[in-house]
């Protein structure tokens, strides 16, 4: 079984951003954000669902807001 990341890894509304863990051979990549701009929050597990969360985050949320909207 693999090790519980620490809580400071994972983002928060204090601490906004994205985290993206790869799979391993017994364990599914996972995901998390919490926006700083708007406060949106996220989670997936699996390749596909990460990198649609990735692509979500980064087209909606964190970048964009520092960025003044969408790209």
């Amino acid at each position: 079984m693999a090790p519980k990341l620490p809580a400071y890894l994972y983002p928060t509304e204090s601490s906004p951003g994205l985290r993206v863990r790869g799979g391993t051979q017994y364990t599914s990549s996972q995901g998390d954000y919490v926006c700083g701009g708007c406060g949106a929050e996220d989670h997936a597990n699996g390749d596909n669902a990460v990198k649609a969360l990735v692509d979500d985050y980064t087209d909606n949320h964190g970048p964009a807001h520092r960025n003044g909207g969408n790209r």
